[in-house]
């Protein structure tokens, strides 16, 4: 079964990057929506993100969702892609009630999207 089908109802995961610094975890709470084994999220700080800078100099990141853990590779999404707009619907459709008809929040339009591709439990 993928993450999707049997955690993607969960409100938060908590994403462990390596600080691009310090060579630390950190680890952050944040919303997520998931469409297989990938997860996506939208980073409302940008590039200026801390866990998006960590990112950009070690893609390799642990995701915690409920009680399962997984390591997984992080990336962003490229903009202008129908991947983009699919993860900018998945969030806001998920945490803000959008659907077909409404338009999106700004959040959901501007935020930078990151997608982490989960290798399953195991490996």
């Amino acid at each position: 079964m993928s993450i999707e089908s049997r955690l993607g109802e969960e409100q938060y995961c908590y994403l462990t990057t390596i600080g691009r610094v310090s060579g630390q975890p950190r680890e952050i709470e944040i919303w997520f929506g998931a469409r297989g084994d990938t997860i996506y999220m939208l980073s409302g700080g940008g590039m200026n993100a801390h866990w998006v800078m960590n990112i950009l100099k070690n893609p390799h990141v642990s995701v915690r969702i409920d009680e399962e853990t997984f390591s997984g590779t992080a990336r962003l999404v490229e903009i202008g892609t129908p991947e983009e707009s699919d993860a900018r619907t998945l969030l806001a459709t998920k945490y803000q009630g959008w659907h077909e008809g409404l338009p999106r929040s700004g959040w959901a339009n501007t935020a930078l999207p990151v997608a982490v591709e989960l290798a399953p439990a195991g490996e």
